[in-house]
C-alpha cells in the first residue's frame, strides 16, 4: 500500500496489531551473490516502510510470513529517493508516531545487521531483482516491545517517517 492508504486490521483474526517504522532498499537490478563491497551497485534507492504484523499470529506459526502477510500488512512511500542522494550506507533517522506520539526513534548506523550484509545474505542462491524491497528491520519501540503494551486500534494513524524521504501516513479501520 501506499501513503495514506487504510490499514485494514484484521482484529477478527488477532487484535494484537503492531507497527514496525523501517527503512525500504529498493533493488536496481538482478543479482546473485552479491559481495557485500558491491551491494551499493544494486540499489535503485530508499523509502519508508511501516512492517504492520499481527503479533499473536506470529507467534502462533513458526514462521512469522502469516503475521506479516495479511492484504494491506505492508505500506511503503511516500516516494523512493534515488541512491545517489545519499552517502552509503545511509545514516538516517527512523522514526514512528502513532496519533501524534513518537513511539520509535533510531538511526540506520545502529541496525543490527548492515545494508551491505543484508544484501550479500539474500542474495547468496537467490537472485534479486528489480523493484525487489528488503524492509531492513525496525528500532525498538514497538506495540509488544511495550510495557503495557500498546497495540494498534480502529481509528489509529501511523506515521512512520525519515526526515530525508518523507512521512509515510496509514490509517486504521
Amino acid at each position: 500500500m501506499g501513503n495514506g492508504e487504510a490499514i485494514t486490521g484484521r482484529f477478527d483474526l488477532d487484535e494484537k496489531l503492531d507497527y514496525e517504522a523501517e527503512l525500504a532498499v529498493v533493488i536496481e537490478k538482478n543479482g546473485k551473490d552479491i559481495r557485500r563491497e558491491d551491494a551499493e551497485d544494486y540499489i535503485f534507492g530508499y523509502s519508508v516502510f511501516n512492517d504492520v504484523s499481527s503479533r499473536k499470529m506470529q507467534k502462533r506459526h513458526t514462521q512469522w510470513f502469516m503475521g506479516k502477510s495479511l492484504d494491506t500488512y505492508s505500506a511503503m512511500g511516500p516516494v523512493i529517493v534515488t541512491r545517489d542522494e545519499f552517502t552509503f550506507p545511509p545514516e538516517l533517522e527512523v522514526i514512528c508516531r502513532v496519533n501524534g506520539e513518537e513511539r520509535q526513534r533510531s538511526n540506520t548506523r545502529l541496525m543490527l545487521t548492515d545494508i551491505p550484509s543484508m544484501i550479500q545474505d539474500l542474495s547468496a542462491g537467490m537472485t534479486l531483482v528489480p523493484g525487489d524491497i528488503i524492509a531492513s528491520g525496525t528500532p525498538s519501540g514497538v506495540a509488544v516491545g511495550m510495557t503495557p503494551s500498546v497495540f494498534l486500534k480502529k481509528g489509529d494513524v501511523v506515521e512512520c517517517e525519515i526526515p530525508e524521504i518523507g512521512i509515510l501516513s496509514n490509517s486504521v479501520q
